[in-house]
Parts: structure tokens; sequence; C-alpha cells
């Protein structure tokens, strides 16, 4: 019988399970031809009179994500779209890290809500200016999809947060799994209609499209396939309670320093917090990120070290939230109670101790707080690699120009100071760092007064060092290193004959040697009456007895056939197991020519 969550997932995937409008039909994009052989165009143009020229060979990366890397607006006069690269996509950088040469194309949804009548026309624009394929999700959809499905389970569980009560996440709803699987249906769509399933590797990114690899090795076995998931991955105890587990474990084993306008911030920011200990903090309004435990970590460093009143501040910047849910509100007011707080009880009417930025915040701006901040903060509960340290090291090295708005000589050594959360993604990365647990108050206010105090020679050398490591660790390089190990892992695929198993999202591919063949008894009786001497190893669960028998003890016709391979002198006749010794020499007690190796080989009989 067919387990609840694949039971007519033919069905589900079509929409036939969900009640969503169909997406849209869209001319499809036609397909760069890479090598001879393979159809060049998709749309059912016949382009058999003309002579075709002969195809350029060329390396191409589809990279799958939830969001493109483009900003879209509406240009209310003319009534088109208008779209830019979004420069700050972790997505576009990754580029730096490929060929040249290479050609990449992007797949995944636009920032913007596009009308049906529109659809068509955006997407031809969007591949012939930006080699990119929007993939179109019905409201509804998405909204279960992504609010519901990603971020109301998904998330909170992918940070150990199980949902034990409303309070903690949304528990399972079969309908927002069905809306997960649709969509991720619909992306897989997309990569089909520009895949060269011959040659291209395709690279999908993070825990919204976990289970888009089994739709795509469905359609091409051999498709050369990698899968990057940026949120922490939690322990098997945490995953075990998801559902719909096997399902996308499945689907997971298939698979700006010179600018004008930054040099003029950062002379507004110095004269803001003249004299003062500048702590920068920049965080998503988001329950795992711990700005309440960062804020309950400068009110306690003020308590224990009132020298630092009117001479330490702290500016947190607050990124729009990415879910709506009551958990994100509540941590909102948290923020904002404690935040009150700490400036009612140490704040004066020219001084605040902590300064919220709760708006969308430019990159030259947030670019100027990192290059003046004296230290980072960077408090998460629970985070993927996070890349704030990075960035912060990256602006306090800063550049000749930079220095000069900041008044630094130019032979004068930089100084960065990190304290960062132990568990987030990027701490084994920066030894340097001063690595705290959030959930401790006193040792976090510790570290921050560590930070504060330390000569400026100790400061120097722990900058220079991550410098060293994030200048040569950068995405490019992240990119490089994941996409040569794509490679390495796919350099045998059309070596190998390759069977698909299962239905739905239990689909799975089995490949093997060329040289791999069927085991025929004929040819094993054969050999065996050949030889003169034959060492048989036999398990014993799954061979001696079913996995699903209750009565583990072997039958009377078992012990017989047992005793007439090991009466013929030509056979030496071992029972391997993990089962203990005691109830194995009990139940083989019968045959005393018989080797058995308990406990996989630790007694031996």
């Amino acid at each position: 019988m067919a387990s609840r969550s694949c039971a007519n997932l033919l069905g589900l995937v079509s929409g036939d399970l969900l009640d969503i409008p169909p997406t849209p039909r869209t001319r499809t994009l036609p397909r760069v031809m890479t090598v001879p052989g393979i159809i060049s165009n998709l749309d059912g143009e016949d382009d058999s009179d003309g002579e075709a020229d002969a195809p350029v060979v060329r390396e191409r990366k589809i990279i799958v994500a939830n969001m493109l890397p483009l900003q879209a607006l509406r240009d209310a006069e003319a009534g088109k779209w208008r779209f830019t690269l979004d420069d700050d996509s972790l997505l576009l950088q990754l580029k730096n890290g490929l060929s040249p040469d290479t050609e990449v194309i992007y797949v995944g949804s636009l920032k913007a809500d596009i009308d049906a009548a529109e659809q068509d026309e955006v997407s031809q624009r969007l591949f012939k200016d930006f080699k990119c394929v929007p993939t179109f999700l019905p409201l509804d959809l998405q909204k279960k999809f992504y609010y519901g499905c990603c971020k109301q389970y998904l998330w909170p569980l992918f940070h150990y947060m199980l949902p034990m009560c409303p309070d903690h996440g949304d528990r399972f709803d079969r309908p927002l799994w069905q809306a997960y699987v649709s969509a991720n249906k619909i992306f897989a769509d997309k990569v089909m209609e520009v895949i060269n399933p011959e040659d291209d590797y395709v690279w999908v990114h993070d825990y919204h499209l976990m289970i888009l690899p089994t739709f795509l090795r469905k359609r091409f076995y051999r498709v050369k396939l990698g899968f990057f998931l940026h949120s922490p991955f939690p322990s098997s105890e945490i995953y075990r309670t998801l559902p719909v587990r096997d399902e996308i474990l499945r689907g997971r084993l298939e698979s700006v320093l010179n600018l004008p306008s930054t040099l003029a911030k950062v002379k507004e920011i110095q004269d803001q917090f003249k004299g003062k200990k500048v702590i920068v903090g920049v965080d998503d309004m988001d329950i795992f990120k711990g700005i309440s435990l960062k804020l309950l970590a400068v009110e306690q460093l003020l308590l224990q070290k009132p020298e630092l009143l009117g001479k330490l501040v702290l500016v947190q910047i607050i990124n729009p939230a990415r879910s709506s849910g009551k958990d994100v509100q509540e941590a909102k007011r948290e923020t904002y109670m404690i935040a009150g707080r700490i400036n009612k009880i140490y704040g004066t009417l020219d001084y605040e101790p902590v300064v919220l930025i709760d708006r969308p915040v430019p990159r030259f701006e947030k670019s100027a707080y990192y290059a003046v901040a004296d230290c980072c903060l960077v408090n998460a509960v629970r985070d993927g690699m996070n890349l704030v340290p990075y960035k912060y090291v990256v602006c306090r090295q800063g550049t000749p120009i930079l220095d000069k708005a900041l008044g630094i000589e130019s032979d004068t050594s930089h100084t960065s100071m990190l304290v960062v959360s132990e568990f987030i993604g990027c701490s084994p990365s920066l030894s340097g760092a001063i690595r705290v647990n959030p959930w401790d108050i006193d040792a976090v206010a510790e570290a921050l007064d560590m930070a504060l105090t330390m000569p400026n020679s100790e400061k120097q050398l722990r900058h220079e060092k991550h410098y060293k490591y994030v200048s040569s660790h950068d995405v490019a390089y992240w990119a490089r290193s994941f996409l040569q190990d794509l490679e390495r892992a796919c350099q045998n695929h059309y070596n190998k004959r390759c069977w698909g198993f299962g239905l739905g999202l239990s689909f799975r591919v089995v490949s093997l040697s060329p040289s791999f063949r069927k085991l025929c008894v004929d040819h094993i009786v054969s050999a065996y009456k050949r030889t003169t001497r034959r060492l048989i190893f036999l398990d014993y669960d799954g061979t001696i007895v079913p996995q699903t028998c209750m009565n583990k003890c072997p039958s009377p016709e078992v012990i017989s056939v047992l005793d007439a391979l090991c009466n013929d002198p030509r056979n030496t006749v071992f029972i391997v197991s993990g089962r203990g010794r005691y109830p194995l020499g009990e139940w083989l007690a019968p045959c005393q020519l018989l080797g058995i190796a308990a406990e996989h080989g630790y007694f031996l009989r």
C-alpha cells in the first residue's frame, strides 16, 4: 500500500489535488544548443529549410533558487516592468568563481506579482537580457508554499524548533506540503525547458527546493545535479519528526566602499558617535537571530561597567522580516521593549545606548556602519553561514579613499573585533573571533568588554588573520569549490548503467558499472560443482530466517540444509551476524561443523 504522502502524487504535482488555478501556459524558452543532436528549439518551428550552423560548445551552469537575482520595478507612466540585476545577491556574485566562458542561467521567482497577461513577454525579456527564467506561481500556491510550508514549518524545524505549542511554529499541514510539492514541480518544469541534460550542470539552492532534484532525476537519470543548503540542517532526532522526512531526504540525495554616498555617510556616523565605542549588529527580524539576547548582553555590560555610560553605543540594523507570523511580531515587540528599557535607564537627553534602525538600509549605509564600528556582534541562536562577519571585516580593511575619509593614516594598520555565536556556520572559520554561547548573557557581556578593551596590537593580528581568510575564501571561491566537487562526482555518470525504481517522491536511481551482470543460478551451480574447496559466508537475518519472522529460531528444514553443506568435506560454512553469541550458539547447536561469527566477528566458534 502506498504511503499517504505518495498517494495520488501524479495528480498532486499536476495540481489536481489542490484547489489552485492552473499556471497559465506560456511560450517555452529557446533551448541553447551546446552539442550536435540536441534540439535547439522547443517551440515546434521547423528549421529544416536552412542549413544549421555548427553549434558552439560552451559550458553551462543552471542555478536554481527560490528568487532570481533581479530587482523589479513597475514604471507607472509607461506601464512596463523594469528589471535590474541585484548586486547584493549571492547567486549573482558566485559567477565570479566561474570561467568567463561559462554561460550561467538562473531559474527562480521574481520579487513582484506579474499579471498573467504579461508573463510571456516578461519571460522572453528576462531570458534575452539576463539569462533568467522566471517561475510564476499562482498567488494562493505561493502563499501556501513560501509563507506556509517553508517559513512556518520547515524554517522553524530546521532551526531546532518543534511545533509543540501554537507559539513554536505551525504543525504539519498536508495541504501546505502539497503546495510545496507542486511549487517544486513547477520549478523543475522550468529547468527542463532550458536544460541540455547531457552537458549542463544544475545547482539547486536552499530548503525551498529540496525535492526538485527528485523530479529532475526522474526525467534525466544522469543529470549532473548538486544541492546546497544555506540554512542549518537539524540533528536526526529533530529531522525524524518530519512526516515527509523520507521524501525530502531522497530529494537531497538526488542531489561599494569608495562611493561618494558611502564616504558621506561614514563622516556623518563619525560625527554622530564621536568619542564613543560603536558595536554594530545587522540581523533579520527573526526569532533565531538572537536580537533580544544581544540587547540583554549590552544591558548587562552597562550594569557591570558603569564607566562605559555615555561611551558605548549599540547600532542594531534590523532587516525587514521575511515572514509575518506571530513569532516575528513577538520578537519585534520584545526587541523594542528591551531597547526602550535600556535607553530609559541608561540614556540621557543626548545619549542613547541602543540605536535601532528598523527600515530597509541600502548597502552603502550598511558599509559605512561596518567601517566605523569598533566591534561586530552576531548573536544568532541558530543560523546558516551568515556573511555579516565577513562583510564587517572587509569594510574595516577599507580602501585608501575610505581611510582618508575616516582620518586613518596610510601607514596605520587596520583593526576589527568579532564576537560571534558558536551556533552559526561561519564561526569555525573565524579563529580570531571571540566565540560565545548567546544564551549566556554574562559571557556575551564579558566578551564585548574584552573586544572593546583588547590592545590594538592584538586587534590588528586578529583582523589580519580574518581579512586574509575572507579575501581568499569569497563567494567565487565557494562557487568554484562546490562546482569542482560536483564535476568530480559526475565525471563517470555516462560510464554507468542506470535503472529507475519507485513512484512519486519515492523514486530513486540505481547506477551500476557497465561490467555489472545479474548473478545467474546456473553459473553458480556449475562453478560449485567444479571446485574442490569452497568457503561459504551466510548472513542470519534475511538469509537463514526471514527479516519479518517473529520466531528467529531456524526451522528443521534450514538446519538440515546447513548440515548437508557442512558435512561436505570440501565446504567451510560460516554464519556471520550482528546477533549475540548465546542465541546464535543455542539456535545453531545442532550444526556441529558450522562456524559462527557472532557480533560481526567479535566472537568466533
